[in-house]
């Protein structure tokens, strides 16, 4: 049976009062953790398991991006503890001049659009969303074939993850 939480109490890194309900929770034995994958923190309803096993269903805004330390109260009268996990995610980046490609840039800004795999232009960097398999991820970027374009990875700490804009159709 899935055990469904809605009710965000904060999050304990910034709220000491919830730090204490924590230790509480976890001395009476009253406290789930889960650990998410980052992609999964924008979203509205997300379906896990807790460390030992529950069966989860998180309700929330999905305007609202879940992090490590953020707080539920289940219904059952436990407390739920969000962690996230490690975020890697794809960097793609050209050497050299990028003006003689400026189409072929944009059509691999389309291609990506038309996967719905979330990016985030930064600086010299297009940073992907792994959102498919990353066989898959560099097949499709390679097909655009741009001359001196890197494909490269990233690890990033739940401390220091890139938030990708939700995606929506009106």
């Amino acid at each position: 049976m899935t055990v469904l939480t809605e009710t965000y109490l904060g999050n304990q890194a910034i709220d000491r009062s919830l730090q204490q309900q924590v230790l509480q929770a976890q001395e009476a034995g009253t406290l789930l953790e889960v650990y998410l994958q980052p992609a999964d923190s924008g979203k509205g309803r997300i379906h896990a398991f807790s460390t030992t096993g529950i069966e989860l269903g998180i309700i929330k805004s999905r305007e609202q991006s879940l992090g490590t330390g953020d707080l539920f109260a289940m219904q059952s009268g436990q407390l739920l503890l969000v962690n996230l996990t490690e975020q890697t995610v794809m960097t793609l980046s050209v050497s050299g001049d990028v003006s003689k490609h400026a189409i072929d840039l944009i059509y691999l800004g389309h291609v990506l659009g038309n996967h719905h795999w979330p990016i985030l232009v930064h600086g010299d960097r297009i940073y992907v969303e792994m959102a498919a398999d990353r066989a898959v991820m560099e097949t499709t970027v390679r097909n655009v074939n741009i001359p001196n374009l890197c494909i490269d990875y990233e690890v990033r700490s739940s401390a220091n993850q890139i938030q990708f804009s939700a995606h929506s159709h009106h």
